[in-house]
């Protein structure tokens, strides 16, 4: 389904309630960072795109992770810096995706997908790690 040509607004891959995985590489691609570094660049690009980011998925246990969710086929086109993980088409790169509303516990979404913004612009977040990353910012403001 083509959420811009579709008429309903969701995306097929999202879960009515609760969460599911998703493989990635098919109906996205992710890119993974974890802890503080994840939570800065999730900053970043939100203040970057004035509140429009396309898909954001925060997991709330474990290493606190921030999933960037981009076009199917473009994460593998970078070199992510350390702490910064590209999930493609691969055996085991899973995604939880939360459901839009409800109880979704231990998956949010810190940035819906929207008919204007359905992924995140991987080049634009591989500016921004990169940019966190050399700057050395450690901490949300």
């Amino acid at each position: 389904m083509e959420q811009k040509n579709s008429p309903n607004p969701v995306p097929n891959w999202i879960p009515a309630s609760g969460h599911a995985l998703r493989h990635a590489g098919i109906h996205f691609d992710a890119v993974r960072i974890s802890g503080a570094l994840g939570e800065q660049v999730a900053y970043e690009i939100m203040q970057f795109t004035d509140f429009q980011a396309g898909p954001i998925i925060r997991s709330r246990i474990g290493a606190r992770s921030m999933y960037f969710l981009v076009e199917p086929g473009t994460a593998r086109a970078y070199r992510w810096p350390a702490g910064a993980d590209a999930l493609v088409r691969r055996g085991s790169d899973f995604v939880g995706v939360p459901a839009l509303g409800g109880l979704t516990y231990p998956l949010d979404w810190r940035s819906e997908p929207t008919a204007e913004d359905p992924f995140v612009d991987t080049a634009l977040l591989f500016e921004l790690v990169a940019k966190v990353v050399s700057d050395g910012i450690s901490a949300v403001r």
